[in-house]
């Protein structure tokens, strides 16, 4: 493997780093700028919502742009964000700094995946790509936790600033190591548009943002619900933290594998699962080993999804799958800016710290609906397309107006 992966490794490890840190340092961020809990969650929301935003955005300018300067102004993007939130002078000024992060974040993962593919031989782009996002991976057993002691411990300033220095180790990586890669050829905006009006690409993207909407309902406030329910002490967020990471490892793993044997199964299983271990974390959340144990769960289950939805748009998004792959990172992102705001109004409306637990529960429960409304439209679909093949001239007409 090409030393160029490294450098995108490093990138795709700050960026996860920086959108998943932040729940840990709630309390201590909502202290200094005297906000409450729930006003310290737009933090979450905002990010979200700028991925959501800046995916399509930065994809469609980047196919006008050699795709290694797009990565490293997506990478200067980066640091100015996390720089912002460092130096922050009042809450507003850091919710435009974690915005302004958040805008190189589905671009990077999008383009970045593209380059690796094509830095290897046809027979490990596969190995290539596990490679760049096995950064974020590590971000979530690694950095996250880290990120959260070195925040509890020094001050949270401290820790986007040294984010932002993972951003410019990553920035100077693809300066140095990643060749220069022509813009792409023939991209047309239209025919990538055009795969969304699938009724099917959009039923997996809104599976991805309720699905995965349901896991950040309940880890955006694990700091304050650990601490004030649970009894935890602020330090233990760190391995709480480490535990849910693992937890994402195995899941990630496990739903990757089962996701090219029986994708829509894989996904009722997951999301049935995740429902139920959601639900029974508002009994769990006030006993520190059955929380432990269901934090992880959260994490594998919440993440034994993501394989399953992306291969989902991928198949159903077929001969323009570019935009869509990266509009459908903003939907696990708009999952978590939805489910953090929910989560943010059951607290403020006085239902106690594990009350998000339940609004995930709802979430997980409506993805799974939509999980198996989507595969009876499509056994509906191929029907139909049998009787059509293989009916007489009278019976086509029948089905295709029925």
């Amino acid at each position: 493997m090409p030393l160029a992966l490294l450098a995108l490794a490093i990138g795709a490890f700050g960026i996860g780093t920086t959108e998943f840190v932040i729940m840990g340092l709630l309390p201590q961020v909502a202290d200094d700028f005297g906000v409450s809990i729930p006003t310290a969650g737009l933090l979450v929301t905002g990010y979200a919502l700028g991925v959501v935003i800046g995916a399509p955005l930065m994809t469609v300018l980047g196919t006008k742009i050699p795709r290694k300067r797009m990565l490293m102004l997506l990478m200067g993007l980066f640091i100015l964000g996390n720089l912002l939130s460092a130096v922050a002078p009042n809450f507003s000024v850091m919710l435009i700094g974690r915005v302004v992060a958040s805008l190189a974040h589905g671009a990077f993962f999008g383009i970045g995946s593209v380059v690796a593919a094509e830095l290897v031989a046809p027979d490990k782009k596969a190995g290539a790509i596990a490679m760049m996002f096995t950064g974020l991976t590590v971000a979530n057993v690694v950095g996250v936790p880290l990120g959260t002691l070195v925040g509890q411990s020094v001050g949270w300033r401290v820790t986007f600033a040294i984010v932002a220095g993972l951003g410019v180790i990553g920035l100077a990586g693809i300066a140095k190591l990643v060749p220069d890669l022509p813009k792409p050829e023939g991209v047309h905006l239209r025919h990538e548009l055009a795969a969304f009006k699938n009724a099917q690409v959009l039923l997996a993207m809104a599976m991805t943002v309720l699905g995965f909407g349901g896991v950040f309902a309940a880890i955006t406030y694990i700091a304050p619900m650990m601490t004030h329910v649970a009894g935890f002490a602020d330090g233990s967020v760190t391995w709480l933290l480490v535990l849910f990471g693992l937890g994402m490892v195995g899941g990630n793993l496990v739903g990757g594998k089962f996701a090219d044997r029986a994708l829509m199964p894989m996904l009722y299983v997951s999301l049935g699962a995740l429902a139920v271990v959601l639900a029974v974390f508002t009994v769990t959340a006030h006993n520190k080993i059955a929380a432990a144990v269901t934090i992880a769960l959260i994490g594998a289950l919440g993440f034994a999804t993501v394989p399953p939805l992306q291969k989902r748009v991928l198949d159903q998004a077929h001969g323009a799958p570019t935009l869509a792959s990266a509009v459908n990172i903003g939907a696990f992102n708009l999952g978590n800016a939805l489910s953090a705001w929910l989560g943010g109004i059951v607290i403020a409306a006085g239902l106690g710290y594990t009350a998000p637990n339940w609004v995930g529960a709802a979430l997980a429960a409506a993805a799974l609906v939509l999980a198996i409304l989507s595969a009876a439209l499509e056994r509906r679909t191929s029907t139909r397309g049998a009787v059509v093949a293989g009916g007489t001239p009278s019976e086509q007409l029948t089905a295709v107006h029925h």
